[in-house]
Parts: structure tokens; sequence; C-alpha cells
């Protein structure tokens, strides 16, 4: 029986360690708050970028990362999104945002999420018109569940979709947050 890090490796054992690591530390979430007028939101990164964000609650305070055990990147990236997202909160468009890790999405949600990414500031699709969007008109509903689902509220602009005959339909970070987040682009829409 050889020593760990033989056979395949080469005897490498530093390479073996680096290998069967690399999952784990892909996997790994830091949660860093973003302060705002509005309260403090969670933002969550994984290596690919920004991984979720969660409005503002009781809740916020638990499990955060600490800001100084966040890599460089990671910090760069968190820059970006406290800056896009202070641009969205007052209603307009981000210069610039931190790269959207939406991995963790079926196949199906990561073509609505890219669909809802296509919606201008100040603009509103329908459930309907994002379904037909990615070619698949008849599924409505299931459009409005990957909305439902979506990880990066804001940057991934699931508040700019609405119902049908231009009613406010759902929205995960609240019916009253989605209203906000209109009106300070300037939309108008229908009753709820």
């Amino acid at each position: 029986m050889g020593r760990i890090g033989e056979g395949d490796t080469g005897g490498n054992a530093t390479w073996w360690l680096t290998q069967t690591m690399k999952p784990k530390m892909q996997n790994e979430i830091v949660r860093l708050p973003i302060s705002t007028r509005n309260g403090t939101f969670i933002a969550s990164y994984s290596a690919k970028g920004l991984a979720g964000l969660n409005f503002p609650s009781n809740r916020n305070s638990h499990a955060l990362s600490a800001h100084s055990s966040a890599s460089p990147q990671i910090r760069r990236w968190h820059r970006m999104t406290a800056a896009a997202l202070k641009h969205a909160l007052a209603g307009r468009a981000s210069p610039a945002s931190p790269p959207l890790d939406i991995s963790r999405g079926t196949a199906f949600q990561r073509r609505v999420w890219r669909a809802m990414s296509q919606i201008a500031c100040g603009q509103t699709r329908s459930y309907g018109e994002i379904a037909r969007s990615i070619g698949q008109p008849k599924a409505v509903r299931a459009v409005g569940g990957a909305c439902g689902a979506n990880p990066i509220p804001v940057f991934i602009p699931c508040h700019r979709v609405l119902a049908a005959n231009q009613k406010i339909g759902g929205f995960s970070g609240g019916l009253k947050w989605k209203r906000t987040l209109l009106a300070r682009e300037g939309v108008q829409f229908g009753g709820s």
C-alpha cells in the first residue's frame, strides 16, 4: 500500500492535498454586511462572485464572516456590490456590478435569471414576456417560481417582473420592497 500522495500524483503529496481540498474551498460562502440608509443587507460570495443578497431583517446579524477573513478578490467584489446596491436603491443603474454566481440554480432558473438581467432600470416585463423570451411561452408559472428562487434580487432584477395587466405580483423580498424599488426607478404599475 502506498503513502498518501503516491500513485497518479507522481508522489507529490502537496499536489494531491491541494486537489482534494479545492472543492471545499470552492463551496465556501463568505457573508458580509452592506449598510444602507434602508437597513443592512447581507451579501454572500462564492469563489465565482456574488451568490446571494438578503434584504434587511432582524436575522441578518447572524453568521457573518469577518471582513478581514475575506480574500482580496471578495473584498473588491464587496466594494462593487455595495456601490451598485446604493445606486439601485436610489433608482439608478449602476456603472459596474460584481460577477454573479448563479451556478446553484437549475438550467431553467439560470435562463430565467439571465432574461431578467436584460431588463433595464425603469423598465418592466411580465412573467409571460419572460417565458416567451426564453422560448417557453407556456412556462409562465415556472418563470414565477424561478423569480421567487432568485438568490440575488436587485442585481438580477426580479422586482421588474410584473404579473399580467401590470399588476405587482410577488417578490421574495416582500411586496413593500418591490413597490419601493419600482417607485424609485420611476415605474408605475397597476394594483396588487
